[in-house]
């Protein structure tokens, strides 16, 4: 067993070592859905309101993310990937202004019938309502420029909602979906999670979230 001293004073190994592990949490479980789902690369821009996803990111060797220089670029970029390799892109974002800039690309992807998936970030749960900084209605704002959007409300839903998004991007006629991810959300870790293995809804809740479409 470590000793006090050895976690308040840990060697340099010890500490990279701990850092190295990230908590097997909710934006961890959304990453893992996605390379479950194929996904290799990503295309965003950070900020307060998911940088716990980032976070996840930089210790997620299976995954490229493109920094861009605007969150609507982000969505071009997505586009131009989802034309060229005929996968689904992938875009990161944070709330508020960060999710708002989406849109064009959104409607430019709804028009055109490209598959992108959109991951905003969202204030806590708790303070969603209050006006919090940087707040805004993500489900209210994307609604007409998406196939489908939703927000996770739970740790638990993390995976199916996520599998499900990407499901809908390529079913029937392709096209945007997004999904709000409080920041709360991002942070939790579900009750029964085991950091060796990837973490999947009971198939009651899968049954439940698909009969939500």
């Amino acid at each position: 067993m470590d000793s006090m001293n050895d976690r308040l004073h840990p060697t340099a190994a010890a500490a990279l070592a701990a850092t190295d592990r990230p908590a097997h949490n909710g934006a961890k479980i959304l990453l893992d859905t996605l390379i479950a789902h194929g996904v290799d690369t990503v295309f965003g821009y950070p900020g307060g309101a998911v940088l716990p996803l980032y976070d996840a990111l930089y210790a997620e060797p299976r995954l490229r993310h493109v920094l861009v220089r605007h969150e609507q670029a982000a969505v071009h970029a997505a586009e131009g990937y989802a034309r060229s390799t005929g996968r689904t892109g992938v875009v990161f974002v944070t709330s508020g202004p960060g999710m708002a800039n989406t849109t064009s690309g959104l409607l430019d992807a709804m028009c055109d019938s490209i598959p992108v998936l959109c991951i905003s970030g969202q204030v806590a749960t708790a303070a969603i309502g209050t006006d919090a900084f940087q707040e805004c209605d993500a489900i209210g704002i994307s609604r007409s420029v998406t196939k489908w959007n939703t927000q996770i409300r739970a740790v638990d839903d993390v995976a199916g909602v996520v599998g499900r998004a990407f499901e809908l991007t390529r079913h029937g006629r392709p096209g945007p979906v997004l999904v709000d991810f409080p920041k709360d959300v991002q942070l939790a870790v579900p009750r029964d999670a085991d950091d060796d293995a990837p973490y999947a809804p009971s198939q009651q809740r899968l049954a439940a979230l698909r009969a939500r479409r």
